[in-house]
């Protein structure tokens, strides 16, 4: 099955529960739910972003393996290390913006697990992806990406389309997608609510507008 619905989908290394050495990459899955959604001028530079977050995490971490063991000891690390600019450099930032784009996945496949839908298009995910982009994004975008996101809704595939390409093409009932959607979201979930609890604890969290 599709590479997101992984037996244990690893999204980040995280605190003490694992490093980077036993954790499975997080660009497969979030690459390949990105283009299942479509409209690549709309996600191409989304991709790109996340790309280069990740790739700004791995290379600190690839810096010393042994003090870098957890995220925890990457942003305890670069608060001491750059003082006055911590938490807006790095690798600290770089996982900032990468929660952010997780959340928004979390929060659309959530939101068509839990069946919430426009009843006049219930075959459209517009509802899911607005739900997601106002808890995850919104408030982190200026008014011209806002102006970007909204109407990116229109382009978004059918939830049948969409469910189909999470399957890589095959014909899978919909029950069985939608069981493995909420399997994922058991385990993904409280891996990322842990992310962002860690940000809050130690003040890392910025709300500026990109």
């Amino acid at each position: 099955s599709c590479l997101l619905f992984s037996p244990l989908p690893r999204l980040l290394p995280l605190l003490d529960r694992g490093g980077f050495s036993d954790t499975s990459s997080p660009l497969p899955p979030l690459f390949f739910f990105i283009n299942c959604l479509g409209t690549p001028i709309v996600y191409s530079p989304v991709k790109a972003d996340l790309a280069g977050n990740i790739k700004k995490i791995r290379a600190v971490y690839e810096s010393n393996p042994t003090k870098f063991k957890t995220l925890k000891n990457i942003l305890e690390a670069e608060k001491e290390m750059y003082g006055a600019a911590w938490p807006k450099t790095g690798a600290t930032l770089a996982l900032m913006w990468l929660k952010r784009g997780l959340k928004f996945i979390q929060v659309l496949l959530q939101s068509i697990s839990d069946g919430e839908r426009d009843d006049e298009n219930p075959n459209l995910i517009r509802v899911n992806a607005l739900k997601a982009y106002e808890i995850a994004l919104k408030k982190y975008h200026g008014w011209m990406l806002q102006k970007l996101f909204a109407g990116s809704v229109y382009a978004l595939p059918y939830k049948s389309d969409l469910l189909k390409a999470l399957e890589k093409g095959k014909n899978v009932n919909e029950e069985e997608t939608m069981e493995k959607i909420h399997q994922f979201l058991a385990k993904a979930t409280p891996v990322l609510d842990a992310v962002y609890e860690m940000y809050a604890k130690t003040n890392a969290e910025l709300n500026y507008k990109a």
